[in-house]
């Protein structure tokens, strides 16, 4: 059973308010030895957390929440934050993630869901520490009720976004040394792979799928801000009226358009790809696939903001270049 890409279901129900996952029933066991991105892959266990940096206080969404001692009883009902929490060393700590993380393999992940949160089924795991991406159904005053510390770590919209929640959740667990270089280490990483790429003779236009409907996301998101270290156009702006950031393209639109790139980011839960997509009423007349312009992107990959945003970087890089190459 596939799941619903959660792009779109941000868009049509949140209006941008958007949490990014991705398709969370895939199995990434074969991906953890296949992405090399050294930050993406941290240990299950590390250095074990620094007891003396407690109490902590730490944002969470806006607001300070204060842990008294390192957890070791972690709960992550949020994708990006369980990989943020295992790149930095404190997967040891994390005993139980919800249904939709799938990376790294060796996350103890389980029945609990970050989109329709059971307080029961959550503090069966008697947490000391619970960490989500939104405040669904009050589940953040439910828990501070019962004396469970909650660290709020909304969707990113920008690199610093990204780069600030890793230091709170290595505050909040003990890592922040940890937390620091994982941040730093992407930063340089991802200032190498753009400052190495070619730059095209003409700018290149592109179009991001977020499912088969056409939901796709604008320059203002953080889906947005990757493609614009490489100075693309997204064709998405313009039809943008509402202002979300994640609107719904008809197909007479995205022809017209004739975007130069089309990043597939619905492979997974979609079965689309170069083949399926160039199959579709009109595309045909599409540059992207006229020229070899269509990118499968992996889903969970293209729809979070931790430490693998580097690969999301480096396959955008990719394309890029052999765009660039194919106009001269």
């Amino acid at each position: 059973m596939r799941s619903v890409p959660l792009f779109r279901s941000a868009a049509v129900l949140l209006l941008g308010a958007l949490v990014l996952t991705g398709c969370g029933d895939s199995d990434d066991s074969k991906d953890d030895k296949a992405q090399g991105t050294p930050t993406a892959t941290g240990g299950s266990a590390g250095s074990g957390p620094d007891a003396k940096a407690f109490p902590a206080t730490v944002d969470s969404g806006g607001a300070k929440v204060t842990i008294a001692s390192a957890p070791k009883k972690i709960v992550s009902l949020a994708p990006s934050a369980t990989e943020m929490l295992f790149a930095i060393g404190a997967g040891g700590q994390v005993t139980a993630v919800d249904d939709q993380s799938n990376f790294p393999a060796s996350a103890p992940k389980t029945k609990l869901s970050g989109f329709k949160p059971n307080i029961e089924a959550i503090t069966n795991y008697t947490p000391d520490l619970v960490i989500v991406s939104d405040d669904t159904d009050g589940l953040v005053a439910s828990l501070t009720k019962l004396k469970i510390p909650v660290v709020l770590t909304p969707a990113a919209k920008t690199f610093d976004d990204s780069y600030a929640q890793l230091t709170t959740l290595g505050t909040a667990t003990g890592h922040a040394k940890q937390a620091g270089e994982v941040a730093a280490r992407m930063k340089t990483d991802i200032a190498t792979i753009v400052a190495a790429t070619p730059k095209p003779a003409k700018q290149l236009s592109y179009f991001h799928e977020l499912d088969n409907t056409l939901y796709t996301s604008t320059s203002k998101t953080f889906i947005g801000q990757v493609y614009a270290q490489f100075g693309l156009k997204n064709i998405a702006d313009d039809a943008d009226k509402a202002g979300t950031g994640y609107p719904q393209l008809s197909a007479e639109y995205l022809v017209q358009a004739n975007p130069d790139l089309v990043f597939l980011a619905d492979t997974k839960c979609c079965g689309q790809n170069a083949d399926v997509v160039a199959k579709r009423p009109g595309w045909d007349r599409v540059g992207a696939v006229r020229k070899g312009g269509v990118v499968a992107l992996d889903d969970d990959i293209a729809s979070r903001w931790g430490p693998r945003v580097v690969d999301l970087v480096r396959a955008v890089s990719e394309a890029v270049t052999k765009a660039g190459a194919a106009q001269g």
